[in-house]
């Protein structure tokens, strides 16, 4: 069985991309999704984004190859905020 990737991104406003602020597998990714859960950080199950985002090191911009699937999560995360963020 395959462990579970977890990865959280920032994307500041005046920042050129998104960037891997913490990532997790199995144990490590589980508390990252209990802490997201208990402080209402949205999270969004896209498995291929997170095996390509976990082979990059903590503070790494996205690369380019994952821009698409990437600015779809945050359209989709920033509808569903209503555009309060």
């Amino acid at each position: 069985m395959k462990k579970q990737t977890a990865i959280a991104l920032s994307y500041p406003k005046d920042f050129p991309a998104p960037f891997i602020v913490a990532k997790g597998k199995g144990y490590l990714a589980e508390k990252m999704l209990e802490l997201a859960e208990q402080n209402n950080i949205p999270v969004v199950k896209e498995e291929l984004a997170a095996d390509v985002l976990s082979l990059y090191d903590i503070g790494s911009f996205i690369p380019e190859e994952t821009y698409e699937v990437i600015a779809g999560i945050f359209a989709f995360l920033y509808r569903m905020n209503d555009g309060k963020n």
